[in-house]
């Protein structure tokens, strides 16, 4: 399996890469085997022997959802670096691959005037990942945006899947549940005035620096899904609030310690292990069952 991949991938297959530094939490043993390439050809040929050759597969983008186990993962990870971003206004349209920062997408467009994921500004992580969670905020999610995602098979095959195919619910697509690895993206987006969208942009950013860790903390963001809404047609219920009302912001569990302005966040404090972090977790999620009877589901990724 190896010298497979290596005859594909060559000097971007790489041995034995610690997964800390390559994750938002700083946590993780090491990748037996690493491959990143921005070369579509590749990151196929490798996907595909991966898959023949029965080892696991875990796909990294920018590692802002996920926590690694300590012993690492036995498989082979993907990274693939799939840039490019083409602007087509006069069509409504924006393609964009998979591994541009989301954040850096939604200030292009705002700083063109260009509408619709001004939602997403300052939310961490890649585009393809976004897409493929489902990923959202006040009220928008990029599957509401998405057109078309140009996907990579577990066979190394290349399809274009029309956004009805991708059984877009909260905080999830079939891109995830099929296996597949989204290469390009195009969204809808529409022109407007450049100062209203700077001025939602930037209100939504204050507002996420104000609730959420700085960038240079080590944190996956939100912990937990936010709950199901108690009557149809209403708003998910916040997993914070119940989070809050059991006293989580006073709990850590070694480096691993839950964020002062946010219940729903937990923040590798220093040398945090995924270990540290999931029985915090784990702990978490026990006061509220036994306090509102309400199991809390994660939604950072537990890999290895």
């Amino acid at each position: 399996m190896e010298r497979r991949l290596e005859a594909i991938a060559g000097e971007a297959l790489r041995r034995d890469v610690p997964l800390r530094e390559h994750t938002s939490f700083a946590v993780g043993g090491p990748a037996r085997l690493f491959v990143e390439s921005g070369a579509s050809s590749v990151v196929a040929g490798c996907l595909a022997a991966a898959v023949d050759g029965g080892e696991r597969i875990l796909f990294l983008g920018g590692g802002t959802n996920l926590l690694v186990s300590d012993a690492g993962f036995d498989g082979v990870v993907v990274k693939p670096a799939f840039d490019g971003l083409e602007l087509h206004p006069e069509e409504g349209q924006v393609v964009a691959g998979a591994s541009i920062p989301a954040a850096r997408l939604v200030d292009e467009l705002v700083d063109r005037g260009l509408g619709g994921l001004e939602f997403a500004a300052g939310l961490p992580g890649t585009v393809g990942g976004a897409v493929a969670g489902n990923a959202g905020c006040f009220g928008s999610t990029f599957g509401d945006r998405l057109l078309w995602a140009e996907v990579i098979t577990g066979a190394g095959e290349v399809a274009r899947v029309e956004r009805d195919a991708l059984g877009f619910c909260y905080r999830r697509s079939e891109i995830a549940a099929r296996g597949w690895l989204v290469s390009r993206v195009c969204f809808v987006v529409e022109e407007a005035d450049r100062g209203d969208l700077l001025e939602i942009a930037d209100g939504h950013k204050a507002t996420r620096r104000e609730r959420h860790p700085a960038p240079t903390r080590k944190t996956a963001g939100s912990y937990f899904k936010n709950l199901p809404p108690l009557e149809p047609g209403g708003r998910r219920r916040a997993a914070g609030q119940l989070l809050d009302a059991v006293g989580a912001k006073e709990m850590r569990v070694g480096d691993a310690t839950v964020f002062e302005k946010h219940a729903n966040i937990i923040v590798n404090a220093g040398s945090a292990t995924a270990a540290q972090i999931l029985q915090l977790a784990g702990e978490m999620a026990a006061r509220v069952e036994d306090r509102f009877g309400v199991i809390l589901e994660p939604e950072v990724r537990f890999v290895g």
